[in-house]
C-alpha cells in the first residue's frame, strides 16, 4: 500500500464524555488535512469527538484514485461513521465539496443528527458526460483542474502554500464524481436531518448557485443557508475559515440543546 502523504493523515480528537461526534469528510483530490483545523476547533472549543477520515484513493498517489469508485467513497464514510458511533450516539456529518455530497447522501442511509455541507456541488461542471470520460480515461488519465494558476482563488496564500491535493484530476475519478452527484440529487428529497449549507460567494470552482439548487431540493424543513465572502472554494482552510467554524459549532450546539 502506498504511503500517505505527510501531514495528510486521518485524525481523531477524543472529546468530553457524552458529547456529540463529528465525522469530517474532505474534498475531491484532497486530504483529511482540509478538515483538520475545523476538527481541532470543534474539539478544543466545544469538546466534540472529531474524526477526520481519508476517502479511498486520496492522499497517497493519483494512480490510487483512478482505481476508486464512488461506492468506495461511500464505504469510507460508512466505516468512519461506525468507528465514531463507538464513542458517541449522536453523529454529525461535516463535508467539504465531494465531502458535502457524501454527507448529504449518506445522511439518508445512516442515523445522523445533522449535516454541515460546505462548498457542495449540486451538479459537477463538465464538458463530457460520465460515460465519455470513462472511455477517454483509457487514453488520457489526467486533466488539468482549471485554467487559472494554482492558488489563484485563495485569499490566504500562506494556507494555500501548506495545502495538499493532487495536482491534476484523474479523468476516471471525475466520471465517478459526476455519477455520485446524480445519486445525491435523487436523494435530496429524502434528507430528513437538519442541514446547514455553507458556500463562498467568491467560489469560482463550484459556483454559489449550487447551494440554492441543493437547498430547494432538500426534504428537511430544518435547513439553513450561509454565504461567506473573502474565501475561495476550500472554506475550511481559507481566510474566512473561523466564520465557517463558528457557524458549524452554533448549528451543532442548537441541535444538541434541543435534543
Amino acid at each position: 500500500m502506498p504511503h500517505i502523504i505527510p501531514t495528510t493523515e486521518p485524525f481523531f480528537f477524543p472529546g468530553k464524555p457524552n458529547q456529540a461526534g463529528c465525522l469530517l469528510i474532505h474534498g475531491f483530490t484532497g486530504a483529511p488535512k482540509e478538515m483538520r483545523w475545523i476538527g481541532e476547533y470543534l474539539n478544543q472549543e466545544h469538546g466534540f469527538h472529531c474524526l477526520g477520515i481519508r476517502l479511498t484513493g486520496h492522499a497517497t498517489r493519483p494512480e490510487d484514485m483512478i482505481r476508486s469508485r464512488y461506492t468506495d467513497w461511500m464505504v469510507s464514510v460508512e466505516d468512519g461513521y461506525y468507528l465514531l458511533s463507538g464513542i458517541s450516539d449522536r453523529i454529525y456529518l461535516l463535508g467539504l465539496s465531494l465531502g458535502g455530497i457524501l454527507s448529504l447522501l449518506m445522511s439518508t442511509r445512516l442515523d445522523v443528527a445533522g449535516v454541515v455541507a460546505m462548498s457542495t456541488p449540486y451538479q459537477i461542471p463538465y464538458d463530457y458526460p460520465a460515460w465519455t470520460l470513462k472511455l477517454l480515461s483509457k487514453i488520457l488519465p489526467y486533466r488539468p483542474k482549471d485554467k487559472e494558476e494554482p492558488g489563484a482563488d485563495w485569499f490566504d496564500k500562506e494556507a494555500f502554500a501548506a495545502h495538499v491535493s493532487y495536482p491534476h484530476n484523474p479523468v476516471r475519478a471525475r466520471a465517478e464524481l459526476q455519477s455520485l452527484a446524480m445519486v445525491m440529487q435523487a436523494a435530496l428529497p429524502k434528507v430528513s436531518a437538519p442541514v446547514l449549507l455553507i458556500h463562498s460567494k467568491n467560489d469560482t470552482y463550484i459556483l454559489p448557485e449550487n447551494m440554492e439548487r441543493i437547498y430547494a431540493k432538500l426534504g428537511t424543513s430544518d435547513k439553513t443557508k450561509l454565504y461567506v465572502t473573502g474565501t475561495g472554494h476550500v472554506v475550511t482552510r481559507d481566510a474566512a475559515r473561523h466564520q465557517v467554524f463558528e457557524a458549524a459549532a452554533n448549528f451543532i450546539q442548537r441541535i444538541e440543546s434541543a435534543t
